[in-house]
């Protein structure tokens, strides 16, 4: 499997960084301070290195820098296995839009998509410390995250699959007997929406089979992973085709229910992911915070081998606080699987210490409130 990594990194108006250039070296980087410091909003940065909103999801109003005028740009120069890139995304000179502007080579991309085939970056942040406990939602955005990774096209798939949905919203409430309108608008929703469930059940499937390959008693324990949905329980139990047809009918007969309601109750757009904790045959929700964290990162890392196989290339890893909750000895095993993965890794903590099984292997800075430096002795 061939390496992905950003060799230097440039945040102009970025949060609490009116200017920034940092030198990278591959595999792990440790980014310490206090809270408060700008190290998560570094992470946020690279997250925009792929489609999305990052990792906060925050408003591009947000990320810029007070007194910038509402614009910020990031640029990285990357190395991979097909050569040297750079990749710029941002902000500024966009008039009146909501979106960000992507360039890659000095040329402007199609869309944010096309990130992906240079690199691909995944994430762990405290928030997603409640992902098994909180909205069905978050999951699926969690699962949809990890079927981009491997399926350039699913973004793709997913926003029109929305952008329909919101038509046949808007259409319960204004013109409830329009029914050639319906039934365009259903027929794309049935078509995307069976894409949807098809790409989420073979990542589960694939997801399942990596995470078999974890020690059965090891510091990360297996989980069993499976799909809760109307359409993805049917997937591989019966023809594309006629799943998508009885999810058309069912958008149909259900006219007057989701016209009472006013949204769109079936569909892709309520599936849930299952996560279950197999030592202890336990739901993930109801296992300790510890137990969680274990689990969310023994999935990551799963996630990341099987990024690695399926495209060629390792995914850059964000890891946001990753030393809570974990002790010394999982936090050990996690620098060990990092590096036989062979990723850039980002890690952010308060403490070098927490991360003193990595001296000499990774590249220490400080961050102090919109400058970064060199970490002494390390």
């Amino acid at each position: 499997m061939a390496s992905t990594h950003i060799n230097r990194l440039t945040l102009t108006n970025y949060r609490n960084y009116a200017a920034l250039s940092l030198e990278l070296s591959p595999g792990a980087v440790v980014f310490t301070g206090d809270n408060g410091a700008g190290k998560t909003n570094l992470l946020e940065a690279i997250s925009f290195l792929t489609p999305g909103r990052g990792l906060r999801r925050a408003p591009y109003a947000d990320v810029a820098r007070e007194g910038s005028g509402g614009s910020f740009s990031i640029h990285a120069v990357i190395e991979g296995e097909f050569g040297d890139a750079e990749i710029g995304t941002g902000t500024s000179g966009i008039e009146g839009e909501a979106g960000r502007r992507v360039r890659i080579n000095g040329a402007n991309a199609k869309s944010a998509d096309d990130m992906l085939e240079w690199l691909r970056v995944l994430w762990l942040t405290p928030a997603m410390d409640a992902l098994f406990t909180g909205p069905a939602g978050d999951r699926r955005r969690f699962l949809d995250r990890l079927v981009l990774a491997i399926d350039p096209s699913h973004g793709q798939r997913a926003l029109d699959y929305e952008k329909a949905m919101r038509g046949r919203n808007r259409l319960l409430g204004e013109d409830p007997y329009d029914r050639q309108w319906f039934e365009a608008i259903e027929t794309q929703m049935a078509e995307t929406g069976v894409a949807i469930a098809a790409a989420r059940a073979e990542m589960v499937r694939l997801l399942a089979a990596m995470i078999e390959k974890l020690p059965a008693s090891g510091p990360f324990p297996q989980a069993d992973i499976s799909l809760s949905g109307t359409l993805e329980n049917r997937i591989g139990q019966e023809p594309a085709v006629e799943i998508e047809e009885g999810f058309r009918r069912a958008l149909a007969e259900g006219r007057d229910r989701d016209c009472a309601a006013g949204r769109t109750l079936e569909g892709p757009h309520r599936s849930d992911l299952i996560v279950t904790h197999r030592p202890k045959a336990m739901p993930a929700a109801l296992c300790s915070t510890g137990e969680q964290k274990a689990l969310l990162v023994g999935i990551i890392v799963s996630h990341a081998r099987l990024c690695g196989e399926m495209s060629g290339t390792v995914p850059i890893l964000l890891l946001d606080e990753i030393a809570a909750h974990l002790d010394a000895g999982r936090r050990a095993a996690l620098f060990a699987i990092l590096e036989e993965l062979g990723c850039q890794a980002f890690m952010t903590g308060t403490e070098p210490a927490l991360f003193s099984s990595l001296r000499g292997k990774a590249q220490f800075l400080t961050v102090d409130h919109g400058s970064v430096r060199p970490t002494e002795d390390h």
